[in-house]
C-alpha cells in the first residue's frame, strides 16, 4: 500500500479549436508534455486511465505512444470523465499494485450545443421535446430559481464572466484570451434568461494528462526535492441523492434534498483533514456564470447569497482571499468534456508549483498557494472533488 500519491508530471494541449489535430492527437500531445515534465518515457508507465466523450477511446493512443502492453482502461463518465480517470489512477497506486500511472482526458466537439439524447440518460422522449436536454435551458432555469431564493443579481452573474475573461487573457492554454468588460457582457445577446452569450462556456477541444507516482517512486525520481511533486490529499466522487435538482432529471421534488457537490465536498474535506478555510486556490465547475455562483456555496466557501458581496469586492479574483478559476475556467477555456476536469487539476498543480506565469497567485504568506481545490459537476448529477497540497 502507498498511503501518499503524488502528481509528478502535468501536460496540456491548448483548449479551443485546433483544426489540424484530432481530439486523440491532442491527448497524445498532452501525454508527451506530461512525460517530459516528469522526466519519464512512455515505456516507464505501468498503467493508464483515460477517456473522451466525442473523440474516441483513449486506449487507441498506444498506436502513437507505443505498444508497451500496459493495462489501459477507457473511462466514460460525462463531465466527470477526467476526474474519474484521476480517481482510478490514484487508487491503482494507493492499492500498491503500481508505482506510476497516467490519467488523461481529451475531446473534440463540433460547433454548437451538446446534442444529448434522452434515452441515453433513461429519460422519456417528452423530456427532450420540452427542450430540457439543451443544457443552456436547464442551467438558466436552475440559476433563476437560485437567484430568487438567495437574492443574487444579474450583475453578479456578469462579474463572474468578467473575471473569467480577465484570467483567460493571461493563460496560454485558454481559448478566449481577450478581456471583456462588464457592460458588454451584460448587454450581449440573451441565450437563456438570465444568461447572455458571454455567461456560457462553449463546447471546445483540448487534452490534459497527469503522471501519478507512489511516494517511493517520487522519492526515487527526486520529485519531492525540487517542488515538482504535488500530493493528492483526497479525491471524492458522489452521485445525486434523493430529492436533489440536477441536470437531466425529469422532475423536481417538493422538498429540499441533498446535492452531489455538497456530498463530494464534505467527503473530500473530511478525508483531507482540512476545511474550506484552508484552501488557497480553487477551480469550480463554471459551465455558465450561475454554476460558479451556486458551486461556491455548495463547496462550502460561502453561504447562499453571500456571493453578491464576494463578487462585488473581488474576493474570488487572483488577488482576492480565495482566487477561483484562475485560468478562466470553462467560460474562457471552453469545455472539451473529457479534458475539463483534468484541466482544473492541471491548473492547481501549476499554481502550487509556482509555475503559473502571469496568472500565478501569490498568497499573504509571500509564496505560491499550498492547497488547491478542484470541483467538476456533470450529467446526470454527479460531482468530483480533488484536494491537492504541497
Amino acid at each position: 500500500m502507498s498511503e501518499n500519491v503524488y502528481i509528478i508530471g502535468a501536460g496540456i494541449h491548448p483548449f479551443g479549436r485546433t483544426d489540424e489535430r484530432s481530439g486523440r492527437e491532442q491527448g497524445v500531445y498532452a501525454v508527451r508534455e506530461a512525460l517530459k515534465d516528469a522526466g519519464l518515457e512512455w515505456a516507464d508507465m505501468e498503467c493508464a486511465y483515460g477517456g473522451s466523450a466525442a473523440a474516441g477511446n483513449a486506449d487507441i493512443m498506444v498506436n502513437e505512444l507505443g505498444l508497451t502492453s500496459l493495462p489501459f482502461t477507457n473511462v466514460a463518465n460525462g463531465c466527470a470523465t477526467g476526474g474519474s480517470a484521476l480517481v482510478s489512477a490514484q487508487m491503482a497506486i494507493a492499492s500498491g499494485m503500481y508505482d506510476l500511472a497516467l490519467a488523461v482526458g481529451f475531446d473534440k466537439h463540433p460547433r454548437g450545443a451538446f446534442n444529448a439524447k434522452p434515452a441515453d440518460y433513461g429519460l422519456p422522449e417528452w423530456y427532450g421535446q420540452t427542450g430540457m436536454m439543451l443544457t443552456t435551458q436547464f442551467f438558466a432555469l436552475k440559476i433563476q430559481r437560485y437567484m430568487q431564493l438567495h437574492g443574487i443579481s444579474r450583475t453578479t452573474l456578469g462579474r463572474v464572466a468578467e473575471k473569467a475573461f480577465i484570467n483567460g487573457a493571461v493563460t496560454p492554454h485558454a481559448w478566449r484570451r481577450s478581456e471583456i468588460d462588464l457592460d458588454t457582457i451584460m448587454n450581449a445577446p440573451m441565450i437563456n434568461d438570465p444568461l447572455t452569450k458571454f455567461m456560457f462556456c462553449a463546447p471546445a477541444e483540448g487534452g490534459v494528462a497527469l503522471i501519478l507516482a507512489s511516494e517511493k517512486k517520487a522519492k526515487e525520481l527526486g520529485a519531492l526535492n525540487n517542488n515538482g511533486a504535488v500530493k493528492i490529499s483526497k479525491i471524492a466522487v458522489r452521485t445525486r441523492p434523493p430529492d436533489s435538482f440536477e441536470v437531466f432529471q425529469a422532475g423536481v421534488s417538493v422538498k429540499e434534498g441533498g446535492k452531489p457537490t455538497v456530498l463530494a465536498s464534505k467527503a473530500a474535506f473530511e478525508g483531507a483533514g482540512i476545511g474550506p478555510e484552508d484552501i488557497e486556490v480553487a477551480q469550480l465547475q463554471d459551465t455558465e456564470s450561475g454554476a460558479e455562483i451556486m458551486h461556491m456555496a455548495e463547496n462550502g466557501f460561502c453561504k447562499d447569497g453571500d456571493q453578491e458581496e464576494w463578487l462585488a469586492n473581488g474576493w474570488s479574483r487572483r488577488d482576492g482571499k480565495l482566487p477561483i478559476n484562475t485560468d478562466g475556467g470553462c467560460l474562457a477555456c471552453g469545455e472539451p468534456i473529457g479534458a475539463s476536469g483534468l484541466r482544473q487539476v492541471y491548473e492547481n498543480v501549476e499554481q502550487l508549483r509556482g509555475r503559473a506565469g502571469e496568472r500565478q497567485v501569490i498568497k499573504a504568506h509571500g509564496g505560491a498557494p499550498k492547497t488547491g481545490y478542484s470541483h467538476v459537476y456533470g450529467a446526470p448529477g454527479l460531482s468530483a472533488v480533488a484536494i491537492l497540497e504541497r
